[in-house]
């Protein structure tokens, strides 16, 4: 056998039944809360200190609390409506009544930053803040959720990565173990998990943490904005390349499961939705950096 066997880790939070009655509290779901949470006090603590701003923060703390019940609605709802749209279009066509079915899987980054997108946008304009400062204050507050999350999918061995025979490759139970044609059975697979997690939410993470609050980005507005996107997309462009896609791509003509390819080259549909981020991502950090940074806040007497 080639590779590290799964753990055996239960889905559950509390694995056994309490009182003969099974605790619905997954890990999965507890991993958004916690990094809602984690990222909240950190825009929080950012938000408190003026002289990270040059003057006056974009929004106060209690609006951001006001914001984060518009951000989990955009979350959801673009999430599952990205899915539907992105990935799974001709199967929620035939089957609609199964779209609100959240309890059965399916959901989408792309479509969930999207949803983000248009709450902090509508947000913002209603409370008149200045929308580069907010957008800044959520993209400090997001990888920590990232981080968690692609844990938690880790944890419920899904979204795994393409066969390998590298040392640290994973087992993971059910068909990702059976379903590699030309590998040992079980075979092992590319934690793509723990690479996103370790990309998009730990590195990703450090770095706007030190921009914020040691580097002064935050006097640029939309510099931390632009910096999560490239950063985020550069590595789920990467992690793209070793990660398993969605069975629904996958056919004897496209094995690598391809969602457009040409003379034997092609894009995963993570990569082509990844594509408008890191062109987003490359722009903003461009006119952020042209732009003069706020003067730092006088000192109090």
């Amino acid at each position: 056998m080639t590779g590290i066997p799964f753990p055996d880790i239960s889905p559950y939070v509390i694995p056994w039944p309490v009182f003969g009655v099974q605790i619905p509290l997954r890990w999965y779901a507890l991993a958004y809360i916690v990094g809602i949470i984690l990222g909240w006090r950190l825009a929080v603590l950012a938000l408190r200190r003026p002289a990270l701003w040059g003057g006056s923060p974009p929004m106060t703390p209690p609006q951001l609390e006001a914001l984060l019940t518009w951000i989990i609605l955009g979350i959801v709802a673009g999430g599952r409506l990205g899915y539907v749209l992105f990935y799974r279009p001709l199967h929620f066509l035939q089957h609609p009544w199964e779209i609100p079915a959240l309890w059965q899987g399916g959901m989408s980054f792309h479509g969930g930053f999207l949803g983000v997108v248009l709450a902090v946008a509508l947000f913002a304009r209603r409370h008149a803040l200045p929308l580069g400062g907010v957008a800044d204050a959520i993209a400090l507050a997001s990888p920590p959720a990232i981080l968690l999350g692609r844990i938690a999918n880790f944890i419920n061995a899904e979204l795994w990565g393409r066969p390998t025979t590298l040392p640290w490759g994973v087992i993971f139970p059910g068909a990702a173990a059976q379903d590699c044609p030309g590998f040992p059975s079980p075979c092992a697979r590319h934690p793509s998990q723990l690479y996103e997690a370790g990309l998009e939410g730990l590195l990703l993470g450090l770095l706007l943490i030190l921009m914020a609050f040691r580097w002064g980005a935050l006097r640029r507005p939309w510099l931390l904005t632009g910096t999560f996107l490239l950063g985020y997309g550069i590595s789920r462009f990467l992690v793209e390349f070793v990660r398993q896609p969605d069975a629904q791509f996958v056919s004897p003509g496209n094995p690598l499961g391809l969602a457009f390819h040409w003379n034997g080259w092609g894009l995963t549909m993570g990569q082509v939705l990844t594509l408008p981020l890191l062109l987003a991502g490359l722009l903003l950090v461009l006119a952020a950096r042209r732009r003069p940074p706020a003067a730092p806040a006088p000192a109090p007497p």
